[in-house]
């Protein structure tokens, strides 16, 4: 059996990214994500507030989708964080998982949070509430600023997954302040408060569809299945065509955290010299790391038949006596 341990090798491989980038240069992304979330966290507030001192839905619904930017950006970082704590007998994968929690964590409460608001938006669509339009504009103004700087800091990191999600979060929340500013504008010169409920209700579906695409992402990582921008199948023939491989079985799949991906397969070569294994078993993490972006690979080379020759082996659920 042969484990593959980035970080052993003397040339560069990009499987070997992800962990390179976490122990190698964390420092000036530490410093944006940092920046990123205390000024997420401020306009946050300011929303807030603001939201319930002039009774803009909008404002507050905005605020809800502020809620998800904060909590990617600080999910990024705490990645970033956790991935340097030292591995350990009781885990030996470290704290990467503590990730996949939070993000569940805050799926769950923007669910709640998204319907909260298309109640009181319906409410307010049959019943306007006058809204302080001024007090409005200058917070959604104060929080478009706001997500600019912070775009403007995260941009440049597209080879970083978990980086360029947060990215991509603010620059969505972007779009919200963009709708609440021009919601206020509309409102200013006409007095049609109705605009505000439609627009909360806009903001409020976004957060519900987000929240529940977050749940049913943390899921399928927690139950254990194939990442989603993984194809099994071009993975097992990747495999196969390795020379001197002449077969492979029991194949598996998973998601360690966001841009950690494990796998492990048994991989039948027949008779062969050790040295010969060893390249088999170098070529194969290349090809993972190189083409998929698996970085945490174990590979059983055997020579003679296995407990299954199925690619795919359903694991029996065991009971005790």
């Amino acid at each position: 059996m042969a484990h593959h341990h980035p970080g052993m090798e003397t040339e560069h491989h990009p499987e070997r990214h992800a962990r390179d980038h976490f122990a190698v240069a964390p420092a000036s992304i530490r410093g944006k994500l940092a920046f990123a979330v205390a000024l997420t966290f401020v306009v946050l507030v300011g929303e807030v507030l603001g939201g319930v001192w002039s009774h803009s839905l909008a404002l507050l619904s905005d605020a809800a989708h502020v809620f998800t930017d904060f909590i990617s950006l600080a999910l990024s970082l705490g990645a970033l964080l956790l991935a340097t704590r030292p591995v350990s007998k009781d885990r030996t994968f470290g704290w990467h998982r503590a990730e996949v929690f939070a993000a569940l964590v805050n799926g769950a409460l923007l669910l709640l949070i998204a319907v909260g608001l298309l109640v009181e938006a319906y409410r307010r669509l049959l019943s306007p509430v006058a809204v302080r339009v001024e007090g409005m504009l200058i917070i959604a103004a104060a929080g478009l600023i706001a997500n600019g700087l912070i775009a403007l800091r995260l941009r440049g990191h597209s080879h970083d997954l978990n980086v360029h999600s947060a990215y991509l979060h603010v620059l969505a929340d972007l779009g919200g302040s963009v709708g609440v500013v021009v919601a206020a504008l509309i409102m200013l010169p006409t007095g049609w408060y109705i605009v505000d409920p439609i627009l909360s209700a806009v903001i409020a579906l976004a957060v519900l569809f987000g929240s529940i695409r977050l749940l049913r992402d943390t899921g399928h990582i927690l139950l254990e299945g194939v990442p989603r921008e993984v194809d099994l199948e071009a993975v097992a023939e990747a495999v196969r065509t390795v020379p001197l491989v002449q077969g492979i079985h029991d194949l598996h799949i998973w998601t360690i955290c966001s841009n950690l991906l494990a796998l492990s397969v048994h991989v039948t070569v027949g008779d062969c010299p050790g040295a010969d294994r060893d390249e088999v078993v170098a070529e194969i993490n290349h090809r993972l790391g190189e083409q998929f972006g698996i970085s945490e690979t174990t590979v059983q080379v055997e020579s003679g038949p296995c407990r299954t020759e199925d690619l795919i082996h359903i694991v029996p659920h065991r009971y005790e006596p």
